[in-house]
């Protein structure tokens, strides 16, 4: 088995800032009345309280599920490296400061209209909890105590895992 810390406050907004903006692109999650509904969605910006900030489109089916329901599940994913599960409350703006900042070139692919396109909104997320697992020494590392893991048919865990608390 790996090592277990869990992280509160400080230490765990590190945690978050440390693994989400590495991975960068997440399955974000929202609820609509029958069930979770999942989309790929790239973070545009952590800030340092661990808030995490997205740009979407104001007619999008996560923004109406956050005006319904401003719960949402976030799932960081690298393979066999990093893991980050996040729960917190969302909210949307549609404060054109704050989209000028967050804003990338790249948002032009989904928003048409750039940085000016007047349904382009932010959505920004308030961590409440969440768990991480990723290894210690690096994903090179890891690879070659998995392939001795598997030739040897002895557990050769690097992880390091534990939940997320932000009060």
């Amino acid at each position: 088995m790996g090592d277990h810390k869990d992280l509160t406050n400080e230490f765990a907004v590190d945690k978050i800032k440390d693994l989400a903006e590495n991975i960068k692109t997440c399955m974000f999650c929202t609820y609509n009345e029958y069930r979770l509904q999942s989309r790929p969605m790239s973070v545009q910006k952590i800030d340092d309280l661990g808030q995490l900030w997205f740009l979407s489109d104001r007619n999008s089916s996560q923004n109406a599920e956050i005006s319904q329901n401003p719960q949402v599940e976030i799932f960081f994913s690298e393979p066999h490296d990093k893991f980050l599960t996040l729960h917190g409350t969302a909210s949307i703006s549609y404060d054109r400061d704050t989209i000028k900042e967050l804003y990338d070139p790249i948002v032009k692919v989904w928003m048409p209209g750039g940085v000016d396109d007047p349904n382009l909104s932010v959505i920004k997320v308030i961590p409440e909890d969440g768990y991480y697992w990723n290894n210690k020494n690096g994903s090179m590392v890891a690879i070659a105590k998995m392939a001795a893991a598997y030739v040897t048919g002895k557990t050769m865990d690097d992880g390091i895992e534990g939940t997320l608390t932000l009060e």
